[in-house]
């Protein structure tokens, strides 16, 4: 039996995805890339914005048009938020949500073996759950490694849909977490990336927290980096700072939320901080880790109410802030979220402009930032070999390079001198 995957959204979905391969491939399953002709097609579907929910239908559409004797299955955020909705899909013989993701292949056997005709399986989420252990050994498209250490968010952010999809915290066991580690590291990952919903919320529910997982994961033998995913800035405090700060092989990169620059939209969007309070947070990471640190963020732009004047407020303090990168999101309107009954919805083609021009703005200061660099030496992972000699990887400041590197290989870490900003990467030289 082969069977294929097409993944939406997070770095979660796509860890979660990749430990459904896995657990297919260990029961006999032979997974294929997109575009090869399979027996099941599974879509990881991401319901954050409308037009995901659009890709996993068509992508289901035209799998069942191209193999009508397969089985298609929807899982994951769409169908947990949008239950009936997802259920009504008709080319979707098996539907399940984010949770009980072990089940998914008892699913799909039954509608082989002609038990059922079709599955919903959906299961609610519920207080108190555990979290579910799906398990990583290797990932078939990294060089990084890529660790689920929590799922759910108990934040009540106006315009997401994500706390519907994902349930409430739930950590998963400090235990597990590292003995996952110990195992990507034997099998030869150097850099090891914990990701969660709500990094941050790790262990508030279980007595621990991320500082001291951290800690714990730069300690495991052959941990040559560690990278953390998105935080939300209210949730750094000054101790964690100094003790992350102190951890040598913690990547000096923070993916540091911040969806608006402007406080009269963070207010409506029920964000628990102001652009005051975020921009002492960046100065005092900057304080902590020096010349090293680099910073990420999202922007949400023509979110309800959002006037030229707001959005004007909220991309001076954006280019402000000296972001590496910035992931830029037009506002889209998800049924079940407060901010889905505003009034002063804005126009989409006005949505459209504005994140035109806050990706044209943003990605200026990219180049401006990453010019800064020049001359500098870092190390970089290897990640895709573009020939027998030429790389692209990202240093330890998430700074994408190409360099020509003889002799090395995908997974290497290599020390280079950072060259020319081309509008995408540094060229760098290798320091042999």
């Amino acid at each position: 039996m082969r069977v294929t995957f097409y993944t939406l959204g997070c770095k979660v979905n796509q860890t979660e995805t990749g430990a459904l391969a896995q657990l297919f491939e260990e029961n006999g399953y032979t997974v294929v890339p997109g575009g090869e002709a399979a027996d099941v097609y599974v879509v990881n579907s991401c319901t954050v914005t409308n037009f995901g929910d659009q890709k996993s239908r068509k992508w289901l559409r035209r799998a069942k048009r191209e193999n009508p004797g397969s089985v298609t299955v929807l899982t994951g955020c769409y169908p947990q938020a949008f239950p009936k909705e997802a259920a009504a899909i008709s080319e979707a013989d098996v539907v399940t949500g984010s949770g009980n993701r072990r089940a998914i292949l008892a699913d799909v056997q039954k509608v082989l073996e002609g038990e059922a005709e079709r599955v919903i399986d959906i299961r609610p989420h519920r207080k108190g759950e555990a979290f579910e252990e799906l398990p990583m050994d290797r990932f078939a498209e990294h060089t990084r490694a890529f660790v689920k250490v929590e799922d759910g968010c108990n934040r009540q952010c106006a315009y997401c849909v994500i706390p519907r999809a994902r349930g409430p915290v739930r950590s998963r066991a400090e235990t597990s977490i590292l003995q996952e580690i110990r195992r990507l590291t034997e099998a030869g990952y150097k850099e090891i990336v914990l990701t969660a919903i709500s990094l941050p919320s790790y262990g508030t529910d279980t007595g621990s927290s991320l500082v001291e997982l951290v800690e714990k994961a730069a300690a495991v033998p052959g941990v040559e980096r560690l990278r953390l995913g998105s935080l939300d800035p209210d949730m750094l405090c000054d101790e964690d700072i100094a003790r992350l700060a102190q951890v040598s092989k913690l990547c000096p990169q923070f993916h540091l939320s911040l969806q608006s620059g402007c406080d009269k939209t963070l207010r409506a969007m029920r964000r628990p901080y102001t652009t005051a309070q975020y921009a002492a947070i960046v100065e005092k990471l900057r304080a902590a880790f020096g010349e090293a640190l680099s910073l990420t963020t999202d922007v949400i732009v023509g979110f309800p109410g959002e006037t030229e004047e707001d959005f004007a407020a909220s991309l001076a303090f954006v280019t402000g802030q000296r972001f590496l990168k910035v992931h830029v999101f037009p506002y889209s309107r998800r049924e079940g979220t407060p901010a889905y009954d505003y009034p002063a919805q804005v126009p989409e083609h006005e949505k459209e402009n504005r994140s035109h021009r806050m990706t044209a703005a943003v990605e200026a200061v990219r180049a401006e930032e990453a010019s800064r660099m020049e001359g500098r030496r870092a190390d970089v992972l290897l990640e895709t070999p573009l020939s027998a000699t030429l790389f692209t990887g990202y240093t330890r400041q998430y700074l994408p390079v190409l360099v020509s590197a003889p002799g090395c290989k995908t997974g290497d870490i290599v020390p280079v001198t950072l060259g020319a900003w081309d509008g995408r990467r540094c060229r760098a030289e290798y320091a042999r």
